[in-house]
């Protein structure tokens, strides 16, 4: 359930990135990582408590994303997709390495005031995680309610659809591209100031996120945020009972295997195409 969230978190921003441009955002692992270390950075040397330290980071990661957006996606907006992919690569191998000139290439912590174990109705699990899950859940509820209830999010799923047909009627589509990368970085800096502190900060620490947010977004349907969750959940469900039933040695492998296994009997996915 854990794993889950944290997919769906990042998932979430991708599949909304792709939904606008239509091109995938290789960077966005390392949006995931620039929140671990943003929000580090601000708790350790800055002296800020958890919950600051992780809206400290979505603000900071936001600003990435627009600055992306701006500086590297916009001027090759009219190219073929390839150059798209490599700018995205680029810029992925662009920030690890800024990171690891800030902070070097060691392991840090990140210190959570959530650190007790709690007993819900007979079973026992960190309070971390919990948080997690909930958080998560709320983030997801938020962002559903924002597309379906909001002006704002109209546009975001009237540019997802139509990029044409949202411009004929004066839609800007520099602002919704600019908001997006805005949205989708400070959803990639939430879900890694959540799971930090179970896991560790380092500079290749997006990687395999960013392999299983691809996974998600291709299993449930490219550009559709319900698969987008849907898709999350299962990877992350699946991983977790393979881990406990069979090893945790091959925990990784489940979720490439489970991919192969739902598109080999639905190709386009669980969820059609276009953000919902």
């Amino acid at each position: 359930m854990t794993l889950g969230g944290i997919y769906s978190l990042v998932a979430l921003g991708l599949t909304l990135v792709y939904g606008i441009l239509h091109v995938p955002n290789f960077a966005h692992g390392a949006f995931y990582m620039a929140g671990a270390y943003a929000g580090f950075y601000l708790m350790s040397a800055q002296g800020f408590n958890y919950w600051a330290a992780m809206a400290g980071a979505a603000v900071v990661v936001a600003l990435i994303g627009v600055l992306a957006e701006r500086l590297v996606f916009h001027p090759l907006r009219n190219s073929p997709g390839l150059h798209h992919m490599i700018a995205a690569i680029g810029l992925m191998l662009f920030l690890e390495a800024g990171a690891q000139a800030i902070w070097g290439a060691d392991f840090h912590r990140m210190e959570t005031p959530y650190s007790a174990v709690v007993n819900v109705a007979g079973l026992t699990a960190p309070l971390q995680r919990l948080l997690i899950i909930a958080a998560a859940f709320g983030l997801m509820v938020c962002l559903h309610l924002f597309l379906k209830k909001t002006t704002t999010g109209a546009t975001i799923i009237a540019m997802a659809q139509n990029r044409e047909g949202a411009a004929l009627v004066g839609i800007d589509a520099n602002k919704v591209a600019m908001m997006t990368f805005a949205i989708s970085g400070a959803l990639a800096a939430v879900a890694a100031a959540l799971y930090a502190p179970i896991n560790l900060v380092y500079p290749s620490m997006g990687h395999l996120v960013i392999t299983k947010a691809f996974v998600i977004i291709i299993l449930g349907g490219m550009g559709s945020v319900p698969g987008a969750i849907v898709g999350g959940l299962i990877i992350g469900f699946a991983e977790s009972f393979g881990a406990f039933y069979i090893s945790p040695d091959y925990k990784d492998i489940i979720a490439f295997a489970l991919l192969v296994v739902i598109l080999s009997l639905r190709p386009q996915g669980l969820f059609t195409k276009g953000v919902r």
